[in-house]
């Protein structure tokens, strides 16, 4: 059974993890070959525009599946050197996977983000929360630390403070505290997350795609680059777009007062 649920409207693709008898757990080595398959498949279409990632049933992502750990089966198999190169080839390729990506990605996160689940969550670029979300960096209840780049990811979006506290006590927040700390971008009801998420995904998608691609590029880059760096980077990348069919189109567009009509060229 496919761990992935993958539906496609126009320029925006839907992704929902598609496991909800298990919170939508992340154990098993072939889910984690899934997503990487799709980021690689979406990366190779250029037709595709923005990404939504959400989660079937009650559950975004419960993390890694505990009873996995307590069987030691799944990634968790093995001596620790097995284990070690376990996270590597497997979990370890989807922030990598997601953070290449060039396409804009929106997580609908619809219920309890928990550990690896809440990881996810901060891969992408936007959060949503449904007014039912939960989050917990809950790697040290159980014993162990975030694998997956939690270390990295979490304090670039709300913080080394709030990371901390969220790393060490391994406590939950609801979505109302994860809108305050800036951890999701808004909170709606749990009937229109998805609706409210695509449609998002769709203003994004009503762009250019090489403006769009290029952008979250610079924004990526721009984590890690000095100032003058980045500002190289940036030139570069406004020559190849000041070149782009699609640049003169919006230009045209917007001096003629109407809808643009991109070719993504």
């Amino acid at each position: 059974m496919s761990f992935l649920k993958v539906e496609r409207d126009g320029a925006v693709l839907t992704v929902w993890l598609n496991r909800p008898e298990t919170r939508n757990a992340l154990s098993e080595p072939a889910q984690m070959d899934e997503l990487v398959d799709v980021c690689q498949q979406v990366r190779r279409d250029r037709s595709i525009k923005a990404l939504v990632l959400t989660g079937a049933g009650s559950a975004f992502c419960a993390g890694g599946n505990v009873k996995d750990m307590r069987e030691r089966g799944g990634i968790f198999a093995g001596s620790p050197h097995e284990v070690r190169d376990s996270y590597r080839n497997t979990i370890q390729r989807i922030p990598l996977a997601l953070y290449e990506l060039d396409v804009p990605v929106i997580a609908a996160v619809n219920g309890p983000a928990i550990g690896a689940g809440l990881d996810l969550a901060c891969m992408c670029d936007i959060r949503i929360a449904s007014e039912k979300a939960l989050f917990a960096e809950s790697f040290v209840k159980v014993g162990i630390v975030p694998g997956d780049g939690g270390a990295w990811l979490l304090p670039r979006v709300i913080g080394m403070q709030r990371a901390s506290v969220m790393s060490f006590t391994g406590d939950t927040i609801d979505a109302a505290k994860a809108l305050e700390w800036g951890l999701v971008a808004d909170v709606v009801a749990a009937d229109n997350l998805l609706a409210h998420s695509q449609a998002m995904a769709r203003r994004i998608a009503a762009n250019p795609s090489h403006a769009l691609r290029l952008t979250k590029r610079l924004l990526r880059e721009g984590q890690h680059m000095r100032l003058d760096s980045l500002l190289e980077l940036s030139a570069a990348y406004q020559a190849l777009a000041h070149h782009s069919e699609d640049h003169l189109e919006a230009v045209n567009a917007f001096l003629d007062k109407r809808p643009p009509r991109y070719t993504d060229r």
